[in-house]
C-alpha cells in the first residue's frame, strides 16, 4: 500500500517541462530543497530533502511534517468549505447536502454535545450492566461491534483468499487496546511507560463513566492483564503476512469445538452472518486461548473491558473530556503536543462516516480529467516496463514468466473515483446528536458489507473513498487503486510538472509500487483472478525466496532509533515494491522525450531530476514517538530508508551519482537485492 500522494510533489516542484517547453515558470522546489552540504554518497535522503526539512518544524498538532501532510490539510480544507455549504443550502431530506450538512452540524455544535453528556450513549451503557453470564457478554459484544466498537476479537467479511468470486465470513486474532501485541512485552522504559498510561488511561475513562476510583484502577489493572494474555495467544506481525498459515476454512458448526464458551449461533444471528455454512479462521490458536479466557476471567472484569472500549471507540463523540483523555494517551504514540482543532476532528468522523459521498462532491471540484488520462496511461507505460523486466529475468523459469505476464496483463487500474456511486439513501442522519449520527452510519456500514454475504463480489467497488490520501493494491481483485486525492496539486497544473519529477514520484512510488505488490512476497502467491493459488515452481519460488532474504537481512540492520530496528520481514512487501516501482519507473521514464533529449532543469539532469522525484515523495520528519510507534506496529519502513533502501540497490542510482565503493549508500553487488 503507498501511503503518500502523487499529487504533493507540485508544491514544491513546478517547472514548465513538460515535453512543451523548457523554461521554469515557477521556483523549482526540486532544487530548493537539496541541502548542498550533504554528500548524496553518504545520505540521499537527506541531501534531496534537508533543505525543506531544517526549515519546516513540525507543527504542534502533528506527529510528523512533510509533503503528505500538506496535501492532506489542502484536502481538509476542501471538505470543509463541501460540508460548511451543504450545511447552508437546506437541500431535500435524504440528499448528500443534508447528510452532510447535518452530520458537520452536530459535529461542530460542541455546546450541544457538552450538555447531552453520555446521554446518546446510555441505552449502550445500560446494555453492558444487564449482562449477568459469558453468553449474554457475547451477544453484547456482537451488538457494540455493529456500531464500530470491537472486542474479543476481529471479523469482517471478505473475498475468499482462494475463491476470489465469493464473499467469505473470516474471524482473525483481536480485542487488544495498545497497538500491536509486543507492547504487553517489549520491556524498554518507552513500551513500560506506555503500558502505566495505559492503566492510568482506562482507569480515567471508567471514573468518568461513574465509576468510584478504587474500582477504576483495579479494573484497569485487570483489563492490562487481560489484555497480555490476549496478546500472548497473538501471532506476532510478521507472521500475520503468510496467506495460507492465514487461511483455516472450517464449517461453522465446528467454531464450537475451537470455542465451546462462545454462542456462536446467537452471535452470529445478532450481527447478520446468516444461512452460511463456512467460515474462514486466520488464527485459530487464538479463539482456542479465548475460549480458556472466557472461563476463567471474572465477569466483571469483562463487563470493565467492554465499557471501556465502547466509551473509548466512542470518544470523539462525547464531551470533550473523553477526547482529551484519548489524546493525552495516544499522543505517546503520536508524539503530537496539540489536539487538533474541532472542525478538523468533524471532517475525519465525517470522512469515517461518509466519506464516499463527500467523493461525490469533491471529484465534480477538485478532480482534472486531463490529469486523469496522464496517470491512466502511466499505468500501461509501467506495465509495459515489468513486462519487459520479466522477460530479461535469468532466475525465472518460461513457464513462469509465461503466467506472470498472463496476470500482469490482467490487472486492473482504477483511477480518480468509482464508475458507479453506493446508495447512501437509508443512512439515517439528522441534527439529534453527533452520537447518534455516528452510530447510525456505523451500523448503515455494518449492514451494507454484511449484506455481501452470499451475494456475488462487486469487482467495481472501491476501497477508498476518491480524496483520500492513498493507494492500493487488492490481491483478490488483482487491480491498483490510485484515488482522485492521489493527484491534489495544490496552487499548481498538472501540466507544469516535468515527466523525470512525476514519473519518479508518481510513476515509481505510487503507480510501479502498486503494480508490483501484485508480485512481493505475498502478492505473488496469488493468481490472475485473485485467487491463493501456486503458480510458480518450486525452482522459481526458491529462487525468489532467496532474493527476498537478502533485502529482509537489508533492512533488518537499520536502526532509525537506538534500540528500534526495522522489521525486515514484516516490512518485507512494501520495501519489495518500492524497489520494483524505482525500477519500473526508470524503464517507463527512459522512453520519455524529456529522457532522451537530455536537458538540464535547474542544472540537474533528467535522471537525477527522476531520483530526486522519487525522494520527494518521501519528504517527511517525524517526532521519535511515532517513529517507535512505527518500527512496532507499520508494515511499511520510515520514510528515510524507503529512499536511501532501495536506491542503495539500484544500479542506475550508482551511475547518476557517481557513487563510489566505500561510502555510506555503496552496497556491494552481491549484496543488492535483485528480484524484479
Amino acid at each position: 500500500m503507498r501511503i503518500i500522494s502523487i499529487s504533493v510533489l507540485a508544491l514544491f516542484i513546478a517547472t514548465s517541462c513538460n515535453n512543451k517547453k523548457d523554461t521554469i515558470s515557477k521556483p523549482d522546489f526540486i532544487a530548493s530543497n537539496i541541502d548542498s552540504t550533504i554528500d548524496p554518497s553518504n545520505d540521499f535522503f537527506e541531501y534531496a530533502n534537508g533543505n525543506w526539512i531544517k526549515h519546516n518544524p513540525i507543527p504542534g498538532e502533528q506527529s510528523s511534517w512533510g509533503i503528505g501532510n500538506l496535501v492532506i490539510e489542502e484536502n481538509t480544507r476542501r471538505l470543509r468549505e463541501i460540508s460548511e455549504k451543504a450545511a447552508s443550502v437546506n437541500d431535500k431530506p435524504g440528499s448528500a447536502n443534508q447528510k452532510i450538512g447535518d452530520f458537520w452540524t452536530t459535529a461542530m455544535d460542541s455546546v450541544k454535545i457538552e450538555k447531552e453528556g453520555l446521554t446518546p450513549i446510555k441505552p449502550l451503557l445500560d446494555k453492558i450492566n444487564a449482562i449477568n453470564d459469558i453468553k449474554s457478554l457475547v451477544i453484547t459484544v456482537g451488538e457494540f461491534k455493529k456500531i464500530g466498537s470491537s472486542t474479543l476479537f476481529s471479523d469482517y467479511v471478505g473475498q475468499d483468499a482462494k475463491k476470489s468470486d465469493v464473499m467469505a465470513y473470516q474471524l482473525s486474532q483481536g480485542g487488544i487496546g495498545l497497538p500491536e501485541r509486543e507492547y504487553y512485552f517489549k520491556n524498554d522504559s518507552t513500551t513500560i511507560e506506555i503500558r502505566n498510561a495505559y492503566v492510568a488511561y482506562i482507569t480515567t475513562i471508567l471514573k468518568m463513566s461513574g465509576d468510584d476510583s478504587t474500582q477504576s484502577l483495579t479494573a484497569a489493572k485487570n483489563i492490562l492483564a487481560l489484555e497480555t494474555k490476549m496478546a500472548k495467544a497473538s501471532r506476532k506481525i510478521e507472521d500475520l503476512r503468510d496467506p495460507y498459515k492465514n487461511y483455516n476454512k472450517m464449517a461453522i458448526s465446528d467454531l464450537t469445538k475451537m470455542s465451546s464458551n462462545i454462542d456462536w449461533s446467537g452471535y452470529l444471528n445478532t450481527i447478520g452472518v446468516k444461512s452460511k455454512d463456512s467460515v474462514i479462521v486466520g488464527q485459530p490458536e487464538f479463539f482456542t486461548a479465548l475460549n480458556e479466557l472466557l472461563k476463567s476471567t471474572p465477569l466483571s472484569d469483562w463487563k470493565s473491558y467492554i465499557k471501556f472500549n465502547l466509551i473509548s471507540d466512542l470518544a470523539a463523540v462525547l464531551p470533550d473530556a473523553y477526547g482529551v483523555a484519548s489524546f493525552n494517551f495516544n499522543k505517546l504514540f503520536s508524539g503530537a503536543k496539540e489536539r487538533k482543532p474541532r472542525w478538523k476532528r468533524a471532517i475525519r468522523m465525517e470522512e469515517d462516516a461518509m466519506g464516499e459521498m463527500l467523493g461525490q462532491l469533491y471529484v465534480k471540484e477538485f478532480f482534472n480529467e486531463t490529469a486523469k488520462q496522464r496517470y491512466t496511461q502511466m499505468v500501461d507505460a509501467i506495465k509495459d516496463a515489468l513486462k519487459d523486466r520479466i522477460g530479461k529475468l535469468t532466475w525465472m523459469s518460461d513457464s513462469t514468466k509465461e503466467k506472470a505476464y498472463i496476470k500482469l496483463a490482467t490487472i486492473k487500474s482504477k483511477v480518480g473515483y468509482p464508475e458507479k456511486w453506493k446508495d447512501f439513501s437509508s443512512m439515517e442522519i439528522g441534527r439529534e446528536s453527533l452520537a447518534k449520527n455516528y452510530i447510525n452510519s456505523r451500523i448503515w456500514w455494518h449492514n451494507y458489507e454484511y449484506n455481501k454475504l452470499g451475494k456475488p463480489v462487486d469487482r467495481d467497488e472501491w476501497g477508498m473513498y476518491p480524496q483520500t490520501y492513498n493507494a492500493y493494491y487488492n490481491p483478490s481483485n488483482n487491480e491498483i487503486v490510485l484515488p482522485a486525492g492521489i493527484f491534489t496539486v495544490p496552487g499548481y497544473r498538472d501540466e507544469e510538472l516535468d515527466d523525470a519529477v512525476v514519473y519518479g514520484y508518481g510513476g515509481a512510488s505510487t503507480i510501479g509500487h502498486e503494480i508490483t505488490h501484485g508480485f512481493d512476497d505475498e502478492g505473488r502467491q496469488f493468481n490472475e483472478k485473485g485467487n491463493l493459488v501456486s503458480w510458480w515452481t518450486k525452482k522459481d519460488e526458491e529462487a525468489f525466496n532467496q532474493r527476498a532474504e537478502v533485502m529482509v537481512k537489508q533492512f533488518n540492520d537499520y536502526e532509525p532509533v537506538k534500540g528500534y530496528h526495522i522489521n525486515g520481514k514484516a516490512t518485507l512487501g512494501e520495501n519489495i515494491a518500492d524497489l520494483g516501482g524505482i525500477l519500473l519507473g526508470i524503464e517507463a521514464f527512459k522512453k520519455t522525450n524529456q529522457f532522451k533529449e537530455g536537458k538540464k532543469i535547474s542544472n540537474l539532469t533528467p535522471m537525477q531530476r527522476y531520483f530526486l522525484g522519487y525522494a520527494l515523495g518521501w519528504l517527511d520528519h517525524s517526532r521519535e514517538e511515532q517513529l517507535k510507534n512505527r518500527l512496532m506496529t507499520d508494515v511499511h519502513s520510515p520514510a528515510k530508508y524507503r529512499v536511501n533502501g532501495p536506491f542503495s540497490d539500484v544500479d542506475e542510482f550508482y551511475n547518476t551519482f557517481n557513487i563510489k565503493k566505500g561510502s555510506p549508500m555503496y552496497r556491494e553487488d552481491s549484496l543488492r537485492v535483485k528480484i524484479w
